[in-house]
C-alpha cells in the first residue's frame, strides 16, 4: 500500500531539525575563524603575563589560529571576568579566572555571579606565593617581622596585587594567627609592587613568583612561601605553615568564557589548553615561576569554583572582611 506523501510543513520541520543538528558541529569545526582575545587581568611583565602568553601561544597553534593576550590590570584581577559578562558567548573572548572570582563577591558588590555568568573551560596551573623584602632590609626572617610588628603595630607595610587577592588574604591570615597588625598597600600587579619595595616605599611584597628574578639575583630576600610544602626552586625557604602559623594558600587558576558558549566550542578550547599544559615550552615557563600543572576539565573546574565559593565565604567572614549589608 502506498504511503501518503509528507506535507510541506512536516518537510520544513524535518529540514529545520536537521539544520540545527548540523549547525553546532559545523560552527565548532570552523572555529576559530579569527584571532581569539585572551584577557590577562594583570599588568604586562609579571609572572601571570608570561604564563598566559605561553599558554595562549601554544593553545592558538593547536587550534590553528591565534590567541592575542590583552592585559587589563586592576580591580584585583577582576577586569577580565567583568568583561566576560557582556561579551558574546562565541569563544572569541576568554579570560584568566583566579580564585578571586569565588572570593570577591563576598567582599564587595561585583558585576558577575561566578555560579551563573561564566563558561569554565579548564583549570591549568596555580601560583606559588611568597613574602619578600629588599635584600638590605633589617628583616632577615619571619620571626624578625613578627617581632618588629609587635613592637610597631600597623607600621610594617606590605604590597599585594589587590584587595581580596590570595597574596593579601594569606598575609592577613598569617597576621591574625601571629597576633600582629600589618599595613596593606594594594597595587595593580606585581611589577608596581616590586618597584615600591626596591624603591623603599613599602617594606615587603606578598605576591606570586614574579619576584623570582629579584630573589635569584640577590636584590630581594624570600622570607616564606604559602603552599602546603616547600617549593622545588627555593627548598631552603620555610612555609608559613611549618613556621607555626597554620596558613596554607594554594591558588589554582584557569580559563573561562562568557556563559552560554556552545559546548562543542568549549570542548575545542578545553582540548587546546589541555594540550598546552603538555607543551615543553609552557612547562618551562611554569618551571621558571615554580608553578605546577593543576588540571581540571570543564565540569570539574565549574564544580571546584562552586565548592570554593562556599569555603571563601567562611574565610572572609572569619577575617572580618565580609561585605556589609
Amino acid at each position: 500500500m502506498r504511503r501518503p506523501a509528507p506535507n510541506r510543513r512536516a518537510v520544513l520541520r524535518s529540514l529545520a531539525a536537521s539544520g540545527a543538528a548540523l549547525a553546532l558541529p559545523g560552527f565548532a569545526q570552523a572555529f576559530p575563524a579569527r584571532p581569539i582575545r585572551l584577557i590577562c587581568p594583570w599588568p604586562a611583565g609579571g609572572a601571570t603575563d608570561a604564563v598566559m602568553r605561553a599558554l595562549g601561544e601554544s593553545a592558538g597553534k593547536t587550534l590553528g589560529g591565534q590567541m592575542v593576550v590583552d592585559n587589563k590590570a586592576g580591580a584585583s584581577g577582576m577586569l577580565g571576568p567583568n568583561e566576560l559578562v557582556t561579551a558574546k558567548p562565541d569563544g572569541y573572548t576568554l579570560s584568566q579566572l583566579t580564585i578571586g572570582v569565588a572570593r570577591l563577591p563576598h567582599m564587595q558588590k561585583m558585576q558577575f555571579d561566578p555560579l551563573k555568568d561564566f563558561s569554565y573551560v579548564a583549570c591549568l596551573t596555580g601560583y606559588t606565593f611568597g613574602l619578600v623584602v629588599k635584600a638590605d632590609s633589617p628583616i632577615k626572617s619571619l620571626k624578625d617581622l613578627v617581632d618588629y610588628a609587635k613592637a610597631n603595630p600597623g607600621q610594617f607595610t606590605y604590597a599585594s596585587p589587590g584587595q581580596g587577592t590570595t597574596p593579601h588574604l594569606a598575609v592577613e591570615e598569617f597576621a591574625f594567627k601571629a597576633g600582629i597588625k600589618l599595613q596593606h598597600v594594594p597595587f595593580k600587579g606585581f611589577a608596581d609592587g616590586m618597584q615600591a619595595v626596591l624603591g623603599g616605599h613599602v617594606m615587603s611584597q606578598s605576591d606570586s613568583t614574579g619576584w623570582a628574578s629579584q630573589v635569584d639575583a640577590g636584590t630581594a630576600r624570600l622570607l616564606a612561601t604559602y603552599g602546603s610544602k616547600r617549593t622545588k626552586k627555593w627548598p631552603a625557604v620555610p612555609t608559613l605553615n611549618e613556621l607555626g602559623f597554620d596558613t596554607i594558600s594554594d591558588s589554582p587558576f584557569g580559563i573561562g568564557g562568557p556563559r552560554g558558549m556552545e559546548p562543542a566550542v568549549t570542548q575545542k578550547l578545553h582540548d587546546a589548553f589541555k594540550k598546552a599544559i603538555e607543551d615543553p615550552a609552557v612547562l618551562a615557563t611554569f618551571e621558571k615561576y615554580d608553578q605546577s600543572v593543576i588540571y581540571m576539565n570543564s565540569a570539574d573546574y565549574a564544580r571546584f569554583i562552586t565548592e570554593q565559593y562556599v569555603k571563601e565565604k567562611l574565610l572572609i567572614e572569619r577575617l572580618g572582611l565580609a561585605m556589609k549589608t
